[in-house]
C-alpha cells in the first residue's frame, strides 16, 4: 500500500490544520502539492509558535531552489540569497546583530553542492545558527537534474545512462565537520520535524537538521514509499555525546535512521567574539 494512502497522513493534515500557527503566516506557498517541503515550514511555523519568537526578532535566509521560496512564506525578516551562499549571508547577520534568531534554509544542491566550501567553516566555528537542509535527491526547480545526494544509477536530464557519481551523506558531513547539534528527519514525521527543529533553535551553537523531503514531481526514484520503507528511529540506547557512534548510524542506508544523533554545549563563536570585546575593554 502506498504510504501516502494510509489514515495516518490524514490525521497529520488535520494536526496541522489544528495548530496555531498564524502569527508566523505569511504569503501561501507555491510548491507542488505533496511537495515534502510543507512538511518542513509547517516545523519551522510550530517552533517560532513554541519559542514565541517575534517576527522582528526573526531571521529566515535561503539559497536557490525549491526551499529558496521559505523567507517568503514566513512573518519576519528574509533574505533570498545567492545559490550556495545562505551560510554566509546568516552568518553576517548573527555576527552583526547575536540577539536575533537566524535560521538557514536551503536543499541539498545548494548545501552540499555549490554552498559547499561554507558549511564545514559554519559547522566548525559553532555560529549560533540554525541550518535546515531539505533532501529531494534532485534539482527540482530547474525540472529533474541530479544532485549531490542522487543515489547511483539514478537518470534523469543530466544523467540519461545514470548517475554514476556516489551520493553525499549531509548528516555525516556535519557530525565529520564538527556541528554540535546533529539530526535527521523525514516529511512523513510531522511531530519528530517540528519537535528537532525546535531543538535546533535552542541550541547555543550551530544546529544542522538533514530533512528527507521528496520531490513528488521529478524524482521517481527517491520518494515518499522508498525512503518510508528503509526509514527508522534511533536506538533509544543511542548516547547523543558519542559522535562516533553518531556517525556510524548516520551511515547506515538500511535502515535510514532518524532523530538526534548529537549534541554537545561548548562556547558558540558569539561567547568567543564577546570573550575578545571584554578583554578589550579590560584596563591596560
Amino acid at each position: 500500500m502506498s504510504f501516502l494512502s494510509k489514515q495516518s497522513v490524514i490525521d497529520e493534515l488535520n494536526k496541522a490544520k489544528a495548530s496555531k500557527t498564524k502569527e508566523w503566516r505569511d504569503n501561501l506557498p507555491t510548491w507542488c502539492p505533496g511537495c515534502g517541503h510543507f512538511t518542513g515550514l509547517h516545523g519551522l511555523y510550530e517552533a517560532a509558535e513554541k519559542l514565541k519568537i517575534p517576527p522582528k526578532d526573526f531571521v529566515v535566509v535561503s539559497g536557490i531552489g525549491c526551499s529558496g521560496r521559505f523567507p517568503f512564506f514566513i512573518k519576519g525578516f528574509g533574505l533570498h540569497g545567492l545559490h550556495g551562499r545562505a551560510i554566509p549571508i546568516a552568518t553576517g547577520i548573527k555576527v552583526a546583530s547575536p540577539d536575533l534568531t537566524v535560521v538557514v534554509v536551503g536543499g541539498d544542491g545548494d548545501g552540499v553542492g555549490i554552498g559547499g566550501g561554507h558549511f564545514p567553516h559554519a559547522a566548525r566555528s559553532n555560529f549560533n545558527l540554525t541550518y535546515i537542509l531539505l533532501d529531494n535527491s534532485i534539482y527540482g526547480l530547474t525540472k529533474g537534474q541530479i544532485s549531490p545526494t542522487s543515489p547511483m544509477g539514478m537518470k534523469s536530464g543530466t544523467s540519461p545512462y545514470g548517475n554514476i557519481a556516489r551520493p553525499l551523506n549531509p548528516t555525516t558531513l556535519a557530525l565529520a565537520y564538527g556541528a554540535t547539534f546533529v539530526a535527521r528527519t523525514f516529511s512523513r514525521e510531522r511531530d519528530m520535524v517540528s519537535e528537532l527543529i525546535t531543538k535546533a533553535i535552542q541550541h547555543k551553537g550551530f544546529s544542522f537538521i538533514h530533512d528527507l523531503s521528496p520531490c513528488v514531481v521529478f524524482n521517481k526514484v527517491v520518494t515518499y514509499n522508498s525512503w518510508n520503507d528503509v526509514a527508522a528511529k534511533l536506538p533509544e540506547e543511542h548516547d547523543i555525546l558519542n559522535r562516533s557512534r553518531a556517525m556510524m548510524l548516520a551511515d547506515s542506508t538500511e535502515p535510514i535512521y532518524q532523530g538526534l544523533f548529537f549534541r554537545e554545549e561548548i562556547p558558540s563563536f558569539d561567547d568567543h567574539v564577546q570573550k575578545v570585546k571584554d578583554g578589550l575593554n579590560q584596563p591596560a
